[in-house]
């Protein structure tokens, strides 16, 4: 039996569709795994009723079968689904980082990252690498097709998450087709600005780089009350503020001693909408960890 804790995460950080991603050193999701002579799947904690246990319809199941690894696989979720917390992506990358192990199949934790990723297809339809690659690498991340950079960044954050369900499907239909040049000139200045950022661990810097012309706008309608707690956040002393991965969570960079009074600003602001939400004070963690 092996068991592996891997973080939640938040992908995009606004100017870095499909891209970007950090660890947070919290929430997480807890795997354990025993071999078997098939796959079978339990599921237990936060919001465990809306995940399917049939393994072709979870992403722990898909990372099994890419393993060739069947197990009886229990999942403790801490990872709220539609959380915009790369809830799916932390249970498929806790399973890869474990069955791995468990098999002695011998893969890098780099090699580890499509395999989840492939998991993460059963939710989002695409096999994309921005919340897998942190989950399980850690750090701050720039996932392309021919792999992943890592850095490793002291930035402490916010992960603001309101009692809203977007799903990731429905995330993705709103995002637009086409750009303006001036658009995507702004949006790959601010993806810059934020690496250079993460690199210095400069939470100024990050919070510039934050800023996207393009996909937020257009995932904020979908957000009630996400224009009143973005400026809630700004007034309580964050340095950016943006959408979490597909949402409804929202993140906020927060410098200095501000993390609890940006944590509390935007709980109120969402109660001012009359939408129960609920904040981790939380920062860009390691990723998953074999228990």
């Amino acid at each position: 039996m092996l068991r592996v804790r891997a973080p939640a995460t938040s992908a995009n950080l606004g100017s870095g569709f499909d891209t970007f991603g950090v660890a947070l050193d919290r929430p997480s999701d807890v795997v354990t795994v025993e071999k078997a002579d098939r796959t079978t799947i339990d599921v237990s904690g936060v919001g465990s009723r809306f995940i399917p246990e049939d393994p072709e319809k979870n992403t722990v199941g898909a990372v099994a079968e890419a393993l060739d690894a069947p197990a009886h696989i229990s999942i403790e979720k801490g990872v709220r689904p539609a959380s915009g917390l790369g809830s799916s992506a932390a249970s498929a990358a806790a399973a890869a980082v474990a069955l791995n192990e468990l098999y002695d199949r011998g893969k890098t934790r780099e090699e580890l990252v499509p395999i989840a990723a492939e998991g993460e297809a059963v939710v989002s339809g695409d096999a994309h690498a921005d919340n897998v690659a942190p989950s399980i690498l850690g750090g701050f991340t720039i996932a392309r097709d021919d792999g992943v950079t890592c850095l490793d960044a002291d930035i402490s954050l916010v992960a603001c998450l309101p009692e809203i369900v977007i799903s990731t499907r429905d995330a993705r239909q709103v995002v637009p087709e086409h750009a303006r040049m001036s658009q995507v000139v702004e949006t790959v200045r601010n993806a810059a600005t934020l690496t250079a950022g993460i690199a210095r661990s400069d939470p100024a810097l990050v919070g510039r780089g934050m800023d996207d012309p393009i996909v937020t706008p257009a995932r904020a309608k979908l957000i009630d009350g996400y224009d009143t707690v973005r400026q809630a956040a700004f007034d309580a002393g964050a340095s950016g503020v943006t959408i979490s991965g597909a949402g409804p969570g929202i993140l906020a960079v927060c410098p200095g001693d501000t993390q609890r009074d940006i944590a509390l600003a935007t709980i109120e602001a969402f109660a001012e909408e009359d939408i129960e939400a609920r904040a981790f004070q939380t920062a860009i963690g390691p990723g998953a960890t074999i228990l």
